[in-house]
């Protein structure tokens, strides 16, 4: 069993990653590892936060280690919230309130493409390497689904009559950019 330690709080992030990554992974939380630390995310990008995150580990740790950051990019409105994603309305990280200024910029605008893109940041025995993962779409007028978290709820995948909050699991992960990350991840760490 490979164990990998997962540098997040977010108990979305880590049960979807679970989904994700196949069964000879042990994936471990912060928790897991006893880390309660607030980790920096003070990076002007999403490749800057991810690699402060997974270094954070490796250094205080010496423990294999990946991070991600994750960021909406909305055409219209010159690639915001981008790396504030999780920020966006305030430091109280409200998913409601972030969709919220999201819906409230957009209204009117015709211009409603938008991309979700995820970099992760793996440390490896003190080596990093990066994987990014996209999925294309559009922003949509309201929220449409109760699952997911973030802004799934008013992102409409290219190519899909359902926001990412009404997919099935599954179907989310197969196509959605932190799927999209893990798999390159995933296919880098099966060579290692």
């Amino acid at each position: 069993m490979k164990k990998l330690v997962f540098a997040t709080n977010n108990d979305h992030k880590l049960r979807e990653l679970k989904q994700i990554l196949p069964s000879d992974f042990e994936l471990l939380s912060l928790n897991d590892i006893g880390c309660f630390d607030d980790i920096p995310e003070t990076g002007p990008t999403l490749e800057v936060n991810a690699a402060q995150k997974s270094w954070y580990i490796w250094d205080k740790f010496r423990m294999n280690c990946f991070a991600d950051d994750t960021g909406l990019e909305i055409e219209a409105l010159f690639n915001e919230p981008g790396v504030y994603s999780a920020r966006y309305a305030g430091e109280d990280r409200s998913a409601s309130a972030n969709m919220l200024k999201v819906l409230d910029k957009m209204a009117g605008e015709n211009n409603r493409k938008a991309r979700f893109r995820c970099v992760i940041s793996l440390v490896i025995d003190g080596k990093e390497k990066q994987f990014e993962g996209i999925v294309q779409g559009k922003i949509l007028g309201s929220k449409q689904g109760n699952d997911g978290f973030g802004y799934d709820p008013i992102f409409l995948p290219d190519g899909y009559t359902l926001s990412f909050a009404e997919m099935p699991a599954v179907e989310k992960n197969r196509i959605s950019h932190r799927g999209r990350a893990v798999e390159k991840l995933v296919e880098y760490l099966k060579v290692l």
